[in-house]
């Protein structure tokens, strides 16, 4: 679906093919954010409720940041360094005390997924500054539809559409807003801003999740859930600038 929507604007737009210099970087996007994180997130959260994933999730940042230095592109401060750790180590102790007291396989699916999803945002803010924001998610999610359509195929034919109006509800939402529309503010920003910078504003997916979870999919909302979101978002007012 984000795939289709992406095709529509482009053609409206009549955006020029990108030259194929950036194509190995497109790739490198569509690994990280159209098929890597998404696939191994979904598979992750099968196993973990909404809340505890979210926090993990919050890895991404800290994460994010230290592929964008690794690159070469940015120096952040010491004290920015000083707050992503502060948050990252939140996170990771969240992870191990909420569950049975070990890191669980779910876990490590999910530590794969923050891999994906840091890598992808990096190049993919580092490209918007070059193609635009909303170009490139939408070249990414346009290159990989033939990928796409092996596993959407697939699974058309084992299980048709047969779904309860929720579930088609949540497909739709992940499709039009977190697979397409909200990337084109995120790599704008990225694009703006820096990298680094700017992922540090998703360590309010944590605390955000958790509410939702909560009015959404009646989950319980726990003391230390607050207290290590509440760790994060401080962190994130300790880093802002760098």
């Amino acid at each position: 679906m984000a795939a289709v929507l992406a095709m529509i604007v482009l053609w409206v737009t009549r955006q020029p093919l990108p030259h194929s210099k950036y194509w190995s970087s497109l790739l490198v996007v569509i690994g990280g954010v159209v098929l890597g994180f998404p696939l191994l997130s979904a598979w992750a959260m099968q196993q973990l409720p909404a809340t505890h994933g979210a926090v993990v999730i919050g890895l991404i940042p800290l994460a994010t940041a230290i592929t964008a230095t690794i690159k070469g592109r940015e120096r952040p401060s010491a004290q920015f360094w000083f707050a992503s750790v502060v948050g990252s180590t939140t996170v990771v102790l969240f992870a191990f005390t909420s569950g049975t007291g070990q890191i669980q396989m779910a876990d490590l699916i999910l530590l794969g997924a923050v891999v994906a999803a840091a890598i992808g945002y990096a190049q993919g803010g580092h490209l918007a500054q070059i193609l635009g924001g909303w170009q490139v998610i939408c070249w990414a999610l346009v290159i990989a539809l033939p990928i796409l359509l092996i596993p959407v195929s697939y699974t058309v034919f084992q299980h048709s559409l047969v779904a309860s109006w929720s579930a088609w509800l949540g497909f739709s939402y992940l499709s039009i807003f977190s697979q397409f529309l909200v990337f084109f503010a995120w790599y704008h920003g990225m694009g703006i801003s820096g990298v680094a910078r700017v992922s540090q504003l998703q360590l309010l997916q944590p605390f955000l999740t958790i509410i939702f979870s909560s009015l959404l999919l009646d989950e319980q909302i726990t003391l230390p859930m607050l207290v290590a979101s509440g760790i994060v978002i401080v962190s994130i007012a300790l880093g802002k600038k760098h």
